[in-house]
């Protein structure tokens, strides 16, 4: 099978840009780790969801059929990535005195609300509670082969499989005890890096998420649920797994290992036994005030965005503006660069739109001309466009490329708009379908109505033809002390914008 017209990925398993070619013809199958759902997610969380919509995105613009899953961990991740603590459901439903299957509906409502806001297409988010009798079968196919008990639970012995941390570079290179470092020492454990594929319940104990298995009551490893469902849903081997570039140090290798362990494969010098083609990480997106993690119980939220007045298409644009395997630094100051950038191709593309209205008043051969032929100067962009996505997503070469087009003269209009349309097809930015009132949101501590504030603009656009200019300047103080900063002279035409 040929490659998806020159697509080339970056494949972290073999640390190298490699071609793209499906594992089933005219499809792509794609597995992306889900979130936890026993809170908020923060804005470093959804980076994960913007890059695998891309990518998902990117897939269809090949022209193949897309099956991509976004799973929900509803049970079995605990505290800490490194396979200790309580478990994440039980403990916030304790917290917050409901049942943990309460929690779990809650947050993956606001989850799912999230990926809408940032135009993520994905639908398919299954939960692991749905799949824990497929779990139980996965543990028993591994359990003498693969596994011990403890009185804790059955653990999965990494010592079983080949390559195991090649991934994460855990055995192949140095420092592997330094990987799992963070793995708590539990007794009985035959190698640190031993993981559990079932928890029981502790005797005395009962969790409000627990079920019989051959092990005794309780409730499946956080792992195992990945492996299960991609399985499952997709197939092995299936196309890509992505995830955040945390998971490639202890849950991606633990994953890996449970597809060996379950399907016989061998080695991992084929990326394919892995039980994926390719796997892709995106990396972090840093806040220096510390508050990407939820550990402090304050952590900046798509919300938080929202109630200070930005909408959160400008978050996808600032996290297209970065390489997604390079790390992304947020300020206040990096968001409201993205929104303004948004907002002149958001005008772009209405000028371009506006141009065109006359379209279906056009003869109809002049019509079927217009969509089946691409003027020569948009050629070369639209090569450029491709060339910049197959480079492995490269989405901040392709932004200049789609604003080249917007502001290309001389062009007929319909042709500007079928080609930006087409390029916005894999970014998601909504660009045709969003207008400049859209991009003006009304931040939550606000204390003036918009009728006041245009009031107040026409008094001092009367000061100002009067040359009054002391007044308009109190006009401009007076505005600014209630959150509106007033632009004079902005290309784009906003007049004002709540701060």
């Amino acid at each position: 099978m040929s490659s998806a017209f020159g697509l080339k990925l970056f494949n972290s398993l073999t640390r190298e840009i490699e071609p793209f070619t499906p594992v089933h013809e005219g499809e792509a199958r794609v597995y992306s780790c889900g979130p936890t759902v026993y809170n908020y997610q923060h804005i470093g969380n959804m980076r994960a969801y913007v890059f695998a919509d891309t990518l998902g995105r990117t897939l269809q613009h090949r022209g193949l059929k897309l099956t991509h899953v976004i799973n929900i961990t509803d049970v079995g991740h605990l505290t800490s990535d490194a396979d200790e603590g309580e478990d994440k459901m039980e403990k916030m439903a304790a917290t917050q005195g409901k049942s943990a299957w309460d929690i779990a509906a809650f947050y993956q409502a606001d989850f799912e609300a999230d990926l809408a806001r940032l135009n993520v297409q994905q639908k398919q988010h299954p939960r692991a509670t749905e799949y824990v009798e497929e779990m139980i079968a996965w543990g028993k196919s591994m359990a003498d082969e693969h596994c011990y008990e403890l009185d804790s639970g059955l653990y999965f012995d990494i010592s079983t499989v080949a390559d195991y941390g090649k991934l994460a570079r855990a055995v192949t290179e140095e420092g592997a005890e330094d990987s799992w470092g963070r793995i708590k020492k539990l007794e009985g454990k035959r190698n640190a890096g031993d993981f559990a594929i079932w928890r029981k319940t502790p005797e005395g104990e009962t969790r409000q998420m627990e079920w019989d298995s051959p092990w005794g009551k309780g409730a499946p490893g956080w792992h195992l649920e990945c492996s299960v469902m991609g399985e499952k849903l997709l197939g092995f081997p299936f196309d890509i797994h992505t995830g955040g570039i945390d998971h490639r140090e202890i849950h991606h290798p633990n994953e890996i290992a449970q597809n060996q362990a379950f399907c016989g494969c061998g080695g991992l010098s084929e990326a394919r036994n892995s039980g994926a083609n390719i796997w892709m990480h995106n990396n972090f997106l840093v806040e220096r005030s510390g508050k990407m993690s939820k550990s402090s119980g304050e952590f900046l939220r798509l919300q938080l965005l929202l109630d200070k007045g930005y909408h959160p298409l400008a978050y996808r644009m600032m996290c297209l503006q970065a390489h997604y395997r390079s790390e992304l630094e947020f300020s206040w100051e990096g968001l409201e660069a993205a929104l303004t950038r948004l907002k002149r191709m958001v005008m772009a593309a209405r000028k371009a739109s506006e141009a065109q209205s006359g379209w279906y008043e056009r003869p109809a051969e002049e019509q079927r001309k217009l969509s089946l032929n691409t003027s020569p100067k948009l050629v070369p962009l639209m090569e450029q466009f491709n060339e910049a996505i197959n480079n492995d997503l490269n989405t901040p070469e392709a932004l200049p490329i789609l604003e080249a087009v917007l502001a290309t003269k001389k062009i007929d209009p319909i042709e500007r708009v079928n080609v930006a349309q087409w390029m916005d097809e894999v970014l998601g930015l909504n660009l045709f379908g969003l207008t400049r009132e859209d991009l003006r949101i009304r931040p939550k501590s606000a204390d003036i109505t918009e009728s006041e504030i245009e009031e107040a603009l026409a008094a001092r656009k009367a000061a100002r033809a009067e040359k009054d200019f002391a007044r308009s300047d109190t006009i401009r103080d007076e505005l600014a002390a209630k959150g509106v900063d007033v632009m004079d002279g902005d290309p784009l035409g906003w007049e004002w914008k709540l701060a």
